[in-house]
Formats: C-alpha cells, sequence, structure tokens
C-alpha cells in the first residue's frame, strides 16, 4: 500500500511539474476532462483526460517539449521511440531550433512513421521493439555525437507529463482512482507524484498490459527486470525498461494497484470507447480504459478518470480492432 506521506523524491517530481508547467504553457492543449457516455451504477462517475486531443496527438508533447527547452542548442539531438515520443520530440524541435534524430523499432506504426517523417527529421529503425531501439540511440549517443534524449528515464520529461496531474486537480475537486498505462514509468510517475503530493487518497491504477510487462515486473522484483515482448495494440508502451530507470522508484511508489490486460480486453474498451464514447484512439489509450473495466464494480460509488493517452493509432490495425 503506498504511504499516505509522499517522499522527497515524489514530492520534488510534483514541485518540477509546477516549473515546468509554466515553461511549456505556450507549446501544448489544456485538454479536456470528459464525462463518460456510458450508463453507470448509481454514484458512479467516470471521466475521460482527453489527451488523445492533444497536439501530436498524444502527451509525450509535454515531456519532450520540456527537455529540449531545457537544453542548449550546440549539439543535436537523439532520441528513441515506438512512435509518439519521436512525433513529439520532432514537432519540439521545429519550437527549439534543435537537430534531431529518432530511432523507431523496425515494427514501428505506418501512420507513427510517416507523422515523423513529415516534420523532416531524420529516422533510424532499429530493432523488433522500442528498448532494442532505445538501446541503439544510447549507443549513438555515447559516440559523443549527440544528447540523448529519454523517453522517459528523465526528470525533465516525467516533469512534462505531470502537468497532466496538476490539469486533472483544477478540472476535478475530487478523484478517488486514476488508470494509466504503463509503459517506460514517465508518465505513471508524472501524474502519480503530482496527485499523491496534493490528493493522497487518489489511487493510482497502473494498467499493464500482458503481452509487454516490464515495468510491472520489475516493480513486483524490485528492480529492472527484462520481460518477453509480443506484439500488442498497445503498441505505445511495449518494450523494456532502462537498467537505471528512475522511474522505477517513482512508480513503485505512487502506484496502489497494477492490473494486467490481455489483447481481447485492450479490443474490447477499443470498440467501448469508439461505439459507446465517441472516441477513436491508439491501443495505449485502450488499454487504460480495460483496466477500469477487467473490475468495475470494485470502483463502482467512486470518481474515476481513465487517462487517453493517445490516438495515434494504425488505421488498419485499429479498423479490424473495433470492427469486430
Amino acid at each position: 500500500m503506498v504511504s499516505s506521506t509522499p517522499s522527497n523524491s515524489v514530492l520534488a517530481s510534483a514541485a518540477r511539474s509546477i516549473s515546468v508547467r509554466r515553461r511549456i504553457a505556450d507549446h501544448v492543449v489544456n485538454t479536456p476532462l470528459l464525462k463518460s457516455c456510458a450508463v453507470l451504477p448509481d454514484n458512479t462517475e467516470l471521466y475521460f483526460k482527453t489527451e488523445n486531443f492533444q497536439t501530436t496527438g498524444s502527451f509525450k508533447l509535454r515531456g519532450a517539449t520540456a527537455k529540449l527547452t531545457s537544453l542548449p542548442l550546440d549539439r543535436p539531438l537523439i532520441t528513441a521511440s515506438s512512435g509518439n515520443h519521436g512525433i513529439a520530440c520532432s514537432h519540439a524541435a521545429q519550437i527549439t531550433g534543435h537537430k534531431l534524430t529518432v530511432v523507431l523499432p523496425e515494427t514501428v506504426a505506418p501512420a507513427k512513421l510517416a507523422k515523423i517523417k513529415d516534420f523532416g527529421t531524420e529516422v533510424i529503425l532499429h530493432g523488433a521493439e522500442s528498448g532494442l531501439a532505445e538501446t541503439h540511440a544510447q549507443s549513438l549517443a555515447a559516440g559523443g555525437d549527440y544528447v540523448y534524449v529519454s523517453p522517459y528515464n528523465d526528470a525533465e520529461v516525467i516533469a512534462g507529463q505531470g502537468s497532466i496531474g496538476l490539469e486533472l486537480l483544477e478540472q476535478l475537486p475530487h478523484i478517488d482512482n486514476v488508470f494509466i498505462a504503463m509503459g517506460g514509468g514517465g508518465l505513471i510517475s508524472g501524474i502519480g507524484s503530482v496527485l499523491k503530493s496534493f490528493l493522497p487518497g487518489c489511487r493510482i491504477i497502473g494498467v499493464s498490459a500482458s503481452n509487454s510487462a516490464a515495468l510491472a515486473a520489475s516493480i513486483t522484483a524490485g528492480r529492472v527486470v527484462e520481460t518477453e515482448h509480443l506484439d500488442t495494440l498497445a503498441d505505445g508502451i511495449a518494450g523494456g525498461v532502462d537498467e537505471d530507470a528512475i522511474t522505477l522508484e517513482l512508480a513503485s511508489e505512487v502506484i496502489d494497484r497494477v492490473v494486467h490486460c490481455n489483447e481481447q480486453e485492450i479490443v474490447a474498451a477499443l470498440r467501448a470507447l469508439a461505439w459507446t464514447e465517441k472516441q477513436i484512439v491508439e491501443g495505449a489509450a485502450g488499454l487504460a480504459l480495460a483496466g477500469y473495466l477487467a473490475d468495475q464494480q470494485e470502483y463502482a460509488g467512486q470518481i474515476n478518470v481513465v487517462l487517453l493517452c493517445g490516438a495515434n493509432f494504425d488505421k488498419s490495425a485499429l479498423m479490424e480492432a473495433i470492427a469486430g
């Protein structure tokens, strides 16, 4: 059970989010919080924090802008991504003027690859999943020609994602549960640090895809561990975790519960979002709702928020999923 007294690390991350939010305010959207269209049990409330409406189509713009606006222009940057972080960094680099290279897995969704190339960003395809792409980008940066920008293992990036938590505090006076898809941990660490600092009674529910669950396994083990990575509709959260990931300590402290969801549950959530909520989102956003739906009765009578992290989906894969 998470302590009701946040650690200094959690408090420091929340404080950094406050500072970062001011710096990125002109470049990101304060996204809407929408109430569910579904018929729910009495006194149950369900809301969606719609980062799918964020500029570049995902929450990643927050962390990317936070990081790039903190860096000098004297050296080119390199980063790795399953897609969304690369899109966000490409957009942020146009704002800051940085030269950028993005390393992507060979399995990157075509729509995400196309968006990155549209920015004129240099692209390298390497490896079958984002963890291998990260390792390659880090090795290139180690040669001294680039500054590496982590998609999650960075205090500025985490603080940028935490700005979502600050918006939630303004949009809802009370929240019982927040459901967040788990990838490398930057999103859940940032939001969780803010909410645990200002609303300690709020439960942070991490939702892990059964097909790629490195962070969940690492939290259980108390150290970074590698897991098998299978194809998942939630491609935005797929991949491993850095050995020195600062997100592991933060995520372990702020997460109250981890829920594992399989591909069938992700598909069911994507259909519910499309047909009931009228929201067309990517698999990682569906994963967050799947976590709520997996044990819906437990959250009856409470105020629940599902984080819709993005909408940069592969059109053919999503059409197949929601059409059934």
